[in-house]
């Protein structure tokens, strides 16, 4: 067995600068958990120990009316954090989250490596050839301000992103049956994943038919791996009914929140200033309406990007980053971690160079207009309101220009004397 020195390298360096920034910043952590552009209501860690609290003296999480999270009801995370001495619990919750990012990048090297996003069963991309380094994308998700930024904040969308990546990696592996079981743990955890799927699906079926002789069906194979999602999601589910007392009410108060959205926080979505000055008449239709709007984009997408099932997972968790009811920078950062893998077309993006400052004018002007508005009362809600919008400017044109490039990129295997040509509307 052969030891990748540089890997070994990346993932000390990284550990050791989360770690460094725990020890030498105690008030970081803390100052961070309050952060509207990084914690969410069903994501917060500060609400995840709200509800550890209740949990350890026998009260219902939910009963608190702030609680929103699935996944700490299950059996891995409020009956373990409740063993945790109090003296010790900073501590080894910021061990678990630096091995959660690590785990994370390990997923997207291994993704990396499989070559999957250059060439697959149905499509080999033209410019193959052009390829960052695996260790160089591991780095790029490890050195991304916005993962660091999360790992000290410790949201628990954390744990969702890494089930994710997690998911990806396995069906890019031939590993269908653990892809699945992860999916179903990111849905179950923050509900939103399970519309990846669709494309989770055809991603696994084109790669287990590289190497199965005979090939099997696609509605068979669907059909499989469907029953094998909803099986684990549903095993997960009674897990949390038992856990909470043979009571239900975990659904209501985790994801009825998604769906329903009780709770308006500011975040850097869309949906929290939109509903505040939504009359309650309407309320119900224009949820409907932007529910329809985020599942839309799945089969249009797996449509017409079929030959590539692996970016339509990558563009679909762009949209989420934007479109989902409670967005943060950590579901940006699960984006961005993607980017890297397509380096074959950044020669044909055409805005990067707007997308990027735009992102980076937002990232420093967004926490300055929430201080002007919730500290300083110099400013009102639209001042933050503003500033998410052009945040989700930002991201939509990165996604944009990613599938601008894809297209183009198509379009020239299929016809090569076009390649460089202006594309221009008549």
């Amino acid at each position: 067995m052969t030891i990748d020195r540089r890997k070994i390298l990346l993932f000390g360096s990284a550990a050791a600068l989360r770690f460094s920034l725990f020890s030498a910043f105690p008030l970081l952590p803390d100052l961070l958990i309050g952060r509207a552009e990084i914690s969410t209501p069903v994501t917060s860690f500060k609400r995840l120990q709200e509800g550890l609290f209740l949990y350890t003296h026998n009260v219902s999480p939910y009963d608190g009316g702030v609680f929103y999270q699935a996944n700490t009801s299950a059996p891995l995370f409020l009956p373990l954090f409740a063993l945790i001495p109090s003296q010790l619990f900073s501590l080894v919750t910021a061990l678990l989250y630096i091995l959660a990012d690590l785990l994370c990048a390990q997923s997207v090297i291994q993704i990396a490596e499989s070559g999957v996003t250059r060439s697959s069963r149905l499509f080999t991309s033209p410019r193959k050839d052009i390829k960052w380094d695996s260790v160089a994308v591991g780095a790029a998700y490890l050195f991304n301000p916005f993962t660091i930024a999360t790992c000290l904040a410790r949201p628990t969308s954390v744990f969702s992103n890494c089930a994710i990546l997690y998911a990806i990696a396995s069906a890019v592996n031939r590993r269908p049956v653990k892809s699945m079981l992860a999916l179903a743990f990111a849905a179950y955890l923050s509900l939103y994943p399970a519309l990846l799927l669709p494309p989770l699906i055809l991603l696994c079926y084109d790669e287990s038919t590289v190497a199965e002789h005979p090939k099997t069906s696609i509605t068979a194979s669907a059909s499989k791996l469907s029953s094998f999602f909803i099986g684990s999601l549903s095993w997960f589910m009674i897990m949390s009914y038992l856990l909470t007392g043979q009571s239900w009410e975990f659904l209501q108060s985790t994801y009825g929140v998604h769906l329903l959205l009780p709770d308006l926080t500011p975040n850097v979505g869309l949906w929290w200033y939109f509903f505040i000055e939504m009359f309650d008449s309407f309320r119900q239709f224009f949820l409907g309406v932007f529910w329809l709007h985020l599942l839309g984009y799945v089969g249009g997408l797996c449509i017409r990007l079929r030959k590539q099932p692996l970016f339509v997972l990558t563009t679909l968790v762009g949209l989420f980053a934007i479109f989902q009811p409670y967005p943060s920078i950590s579901d940006a950062s699960l984006y961005l971690a993607f980017l890297p893998l397509y380096s074959h077309i950044f020669p044909l993006m055409r805005y990067a160079f707007f997308a990027v400052a735009t992102i980076l004018y937002t990232t420093l002007l967004g926490p300055a207009f929430y201080y002007l508005w919730i500290y300083a009362g110099s400013g009102n809600a639209n001042f933050f309101y503003a500033i998410t919008l052009v945040w989700s400017l930002g991201l939509s044109i990165v996604v944009g220009e990613c599938l601008f490039a894809v297209l183009r990129d198509e379009w020239e295997l299929e016809r090569p004397e076009m390649k460089g040509k202006d594309v221009r509307r008549i």
